[in-house]
């Protein structure tokens, strides 16, 4: 055993205690706005059906749509493959798996709409149907993993009515058993961050009501316009929108057609490729990083209904946007009709299925120091968790699977995906 170095230092203990001290105010300022990913479920798309349509049998009839659309139009895996461009390696396991998704789980979140979606004559008696059928759906275990409304906005010609439509709805469901885990609420066309906490002060008002524990609701922010992007003094309002939630925010959702609009760009280029639409989801991304609020891309408009040849086109289209979104890190989208969901479940599941292999085998050299062809650090071993995480929640990747390339636990996962501020060297429960 060799000789022990000696080890010198110049400075005194009070030194680094007192840089500590100079610095306890932004350590607690670091933990309240940047608490990292919460470490649940992010849903892969967002279904909108307005309010006066939504019915009991709504995510069924969707998941059979689908199914159908799958039939008439791509019967087998291979047609299918063939619309999409998909490997042969993947043509099968995707079908397969797309096909077993809309069996068993055709929507992942479901917001009924009382915004641009909703032509009823009594938003009173919708809002409370809807509380009702919400609530028997999760009693009975029929209802999407995540559900809620959009309700109206704040601003003052539909304010009153957005307020009450929220107040019925979520005394409806108080009513009919309480507030369901998986409940969401989105407030659309923000546009100043005093509307974000406006909405705050409502949530509180009906939370003391209920005698429920504050901070209990908490709600998306639906980016619509420019003014939610760059307020008019330049700064970036969507980040001063977190702010001024207080915590309750949960996700921003970019909403396509409304925020072109804003901008004058043609009905024609109004899409989730256009360069105004990358730079709008640029800066949510970024205002969004590290504060746990997640960022959802938004939808495309073109339909795929009537001739083949046409739905393939739209599929086509659809794919293409959903594999674009996945790789600039917008986990999450908008689907406005139940033929665009074969296509959300065949881009995700391709996504997570092509990656799988390499992602896998790299976290696991890592996490046993075994070095290889890429040294990764742990910021990108957390992504590599997450990355596998996500591909389990979906269906696009199977727990037998992860862990036989792994040799990891799902909460050895965890653990990586989501390590405590300045911990990310963690071990292996093997």
């Amino acid at each position: 055993m060799g000789q022990q170095e000696k080890v010198s230092t110049s400075l005194a203990g009070a030194v680094s205690e007192g840089i500590s001290a100079s610095l306890a105010a932004v350590d607690a300022e670091l933990d309240r706005r940047y608490p990292g990913d919460p470490g649940t479920r992010q849903p892969v798309h967002t279904v909108y059906v307005p309010g006066n349509v939504f019915d009991a049998g709504t995510i069924r009839s969707w998941g059979d749509q689908a199914l159908a659309a799958l039939d008439e139009h791509a019967p087998d895996a291979a047609s299918f493959a063939a619309v999409l461009g998909l490997s042969d390696d993947l043509a099968e396991d995707v079908h397969s798996r797309v096909r077993a998704k809309l069996e068993r789980e055709p929507i992942e979140d479901l917001r009924v709409d009382f915004e641009d979606g909703y032509a009823g004559q009594d938003e009173d008696h919708d809002a409370a149907r809807a509380a009702r059928l919400i609530s028997e759906a999760y009693a009975n275990g029929t209802a999407a993993p995540y559900m809620g409304i959009r309700m109206k906005c704040m601003e003052a010609a539909v304010r009153d009515r957005g307020i009450r439509t929220t107040d019925v709805f979520l005394t409806g469901l108080l009513e009919n058993g309480g507030l369901p885990d998986g409940l969401v609420l989105t407030l659309p066309k923000v546009t100043y961050p005093e509307q974000v906490t406006a909405f705050v002060r409502l949530l509180e008002a009906f939370e003391k009501a209920h005698g429920l524990d504050a901070g209990r609701l908490g709600f998306e922010i639906q980016i619509e316009t420019s003014q939610s992007i760059l307020a008019a003094d330049g700064t970036a309002a969507v980040a001063r929108m977190i702010d001024a939630a207080e915590g309750r925010a949960t996700g921003l959702h970019y909403g396509t057609v409304d925020y072109s609009a804003c901008l004058g760009v043609s009905a024609a280029y109004q899409a989730s490729d256009h360069p105004a639409a990358d730079h709008a989801k640029a800066i949510m991304q970024v205002a969004a990083a590290g504060t746990g609020v997640r960022v959802s891309d938004g939808s495309t408009n073109v339909l795929p209904v009537g001739s083949t040849a046409h739905v393939h086109e739209a599929w086509r289209l659809h794919y293409g946007l959903t594999r674009r979104a996945l790789s600039r890190a917008y986990y999450q989208g908008w689907d406005m009709h139940p033929g665009h969901i074969p296509t959300r479940y065949a881009a995700v599941f391709a996504f997570y299925r092509e990656g799988f292999e390499t992602a896998a085998k790299r976290l696991s050299a890592y996490a046993n120091h075994a070095g290889g062809d890429v040294m990764d650090e742990p910021a990108t071993a957390k992504a590599l968790a997450s990355y596998l995480l996500r591909g389990l929640q979906c269906g696009a990747l199977d727990t037998a699977e992860v862990d036989a390339l792994t040799g990891m636990t799902r909460a050895d996962l965890d653990r990586f995906a989501a390590p405590r501020r300045g911990d990310l060297t963690v071990t292996t429960d093997r």
